[in-house]
């Protein structure tokens, strides 16, 4: 395991930076379905952009296509970055690919899932903005004695 203290230390600045000067990286393996923009946009139009996108010091993206693609169908002229300086390209390709899978090597507690989302829906307020399917909030609140198991 690499050690972070071979990292340079600083403070994290997170600076607004005009949609129009970020650059994609063309070797984003990670892909965005337009259901899943539009997801983000709900997102970001109700809770605001409380993600900043991962640049180097060329305004390249080093992470947040998915936010960046967002933010441009909204129409918003500047964003927020963070600005990961003294990475080497190998090192950029690998944060790229390691931001997004890292993500999704994490797993619910399906209890307290259940119980926020119960809350929320006696709220009346927010499922539409969680990114579940329909389905899959249909399933996660069904009630558990109402699943019977057939023994055959």
């Amino acid at each position: 395991m690499r050690s972070a203290e071979s990292r340079p230390k600083g403070r994290i600045k997170v600076t607004y930076r005009g949609v129009e000067s970020l650059k994609v990286s063309p070797t984003n393996p990670r892909t965005h379905s337009d259901v899943q923009i539009n997801q983000i946009m709900e997102s970001m139009s109700e809770f605001g952009f409380t993600n900043p996108v991962l640049v180097d010091e060329d305004n390249s993206l080093i992470a947040g296509h998915g936010r960046l693609q967002a933010a441009e169908r909204l129409g918003l002229t500047y964003i927020p970055t963070i600005t990961l300086a003294g990475l080497t390209e190998d090192q950029k390709r690998a944060y790229l690919i390691a931001d997004n899978k890292l993500a999704l090597n994490s797993g619910w507690d399906e209890g307290l899932l259940r119980s926020q989302l119960e809350e929320l829906e006696e709220s009346g307020e927010l499922l539409d903005l969680l990114g579940f399917s329909e389905a899959e909030l249909t399933a996660l609140l069904a009630d558990v004695e109402d699943v019977v198991e057939d023994p055959l």
